[in-house]
């Protein structure tokens, strides 16, 4: 049976409504369930709840019903907080499918709190003019993204995009659901679509959220199209202009272009990965904010001043501390930034290796008494009699072993 076979019996209209095990709605069940409980016992463990004592998936020790309830009782139905939670006495039956939050999703990490903030910020409504006439506002004309009336299946972009996301789904092992939520979200988006019409990937956020799809298998399906913008801004560059704020300028501009080539590569250098660049600015950073408070430029730092720091460093805070200054040295003055390189004479020293101390015996005893298994055994024997190496001893297979 293909995709389109399955996805068809499943929202046959042929098929009886049921009530749901788990949040008592009324409607269309799938797998035994109805599609919001289907997904929440997958993500979260069960349970005896805090409020209906059912055992029954849990979040935060809550049962959904119990979370639908209290988004009815909140004054802000998106936030739910504890005092909403134990207000609850009864609950509100509901029909399959008509319970699905809009906004942020609801949870004891949203404190009332935040609703009080949000409330003292809003902006106050304006005073109504004192005239026998009423001004009426028309509301924005967005786009309706409504897939009964407004889907067009013939749609050249779509059929395009259904034939990309049907590879990828056949070359990753997608399963029926995933499969039926991409495409849900291809005829939301690409319905409508006009020649040229790109989309960025915050637009793509607003919409989807409001309908559950995952928003990666979308994006990679419009970027493979070439319809997609990403406008998102990298963590890493708001990490690092973070970092910048204390430095001087003149520094933090050559901090910044330094880590750029790390982080993307140069015409004779190639990326790093993000973690090495982090910790390479993470190792320097303290040097060059004591720096700042001295200098406006990397130009007035001397060997003198390296020399201090590496007398100032042991072990291998020395070593990274060095390390990202030599490269960031080399990268100035590679650029022409300063004039000589204060760092390249400077000795890193060789790594200190750590004094290999006995066991005493009650650790043995204890390594001992924990290895139960054969391959316990075996990994302990290894480590304590032979010296292997974690990694060997991991990846060690029978063909290994001399029997």
């Amino acid at each position: 049976m293909t995709a389109q076979q399955t996805r068809a019996a499943r929202q046959t209209p042929d098929k009886p409504a049921a009530s749901c095990p788990e949040c008592l709605a009324w409607g269309v069940l799938y797998g035994g369930y109805c599609r919001a409980c289907y997904d929440f016992r997958r993500r979260h463990p069960s349970a005896a709840c805090a409020v209906c004592a059912r055992v029954v998936p849990l979040k935060n020790s809550h049962c959904r019903l119990c979370w639908l309830q209290a988004a009815s009782l909140s004054a802000d139905p998106p936030v739910v907080t504890e005092d909403d939670l134990a207000r609850v006495t009864c609950h509100q039956l509901w029909f399959a499918g008509m319970t699905k939050m809009r906004g942020p999703r609801s949870g004891v990490r949203l404190r009332a709190g935040l609703r009080d903030n949000a409330v003292a910020l809003r902006s106050p409504e304006p005073k109504p003019l004192d005239s026998g006439q009423l001004q009426l506002h028309l509301p924005g004309a967005g786009r309706a993204f409504d897939r009964a009336r407004h889907a067009e299946p013939t749609s050249p972009a779509l059929v395009r995009a259904r034939r990309i996301a049907q590879a990828l789904g056949e070359g990753r092992g997608w399963n029926t659901k995933l499969a039926a939520e991409l495409d849900r979200a291809l005829v939301i988006l690409l319905s409508g679509h006009g020649d040229g019409e790109q989309f960025h990937y915050s637009d793509l956020i607003d919409v989807l959220h409001r309908y559950g799809v995952s928003i990666n298998r979308v994006a990679e399906v419009l970027a493979e199209m070439g319809l997609l913008l990403d406008d998102r801004v990298p963590a890493f560059d708001t990490w690092l202009e973070d970092k910048l704020t204390d430095l001087a300028p003149g520094i933090a501009a050559d901090v910044r272009g330094w880590a750029q080539v790390l982080r993307h590569g140069g015409p004779r250098s190639q990326p790093r990965n993000i973690n090495t660049v982090r910790r390479y600015v993470r190792a320097a950073h303290p040097v060059l904010r004591e720096w700042s408070t001295r200098y406006d430029h990397l130009r007035e730092a001397t060997t003198g001043d390296i020399n201090a720091v590496a007398d100032a460093l042991r072990g291998h805070l020395r070593r990274r501390t060095l390390g990202a200054l030599r490269s960031l040295t080399r990268h100035c003055k590679k650029n022409g930034t300063i004039f000589a390189d204060p760092a390249a004479r400077v000795r890193i020293g060789h790594r200190d290796e750590p004094i290999i101390l006995p066991l005493d015996p009650n650790q043995i005893h204890d390594a001992t008494q924990a290895a139960t298994t054969p391959a316990a055994r075996i990994a302990l024997a290894l480590a304590a009699v032979h010296a292997a190496r974690p990694e060997a001893i991991r990846t060690l297979r029978l063909d290994d072993v001399d029997l």
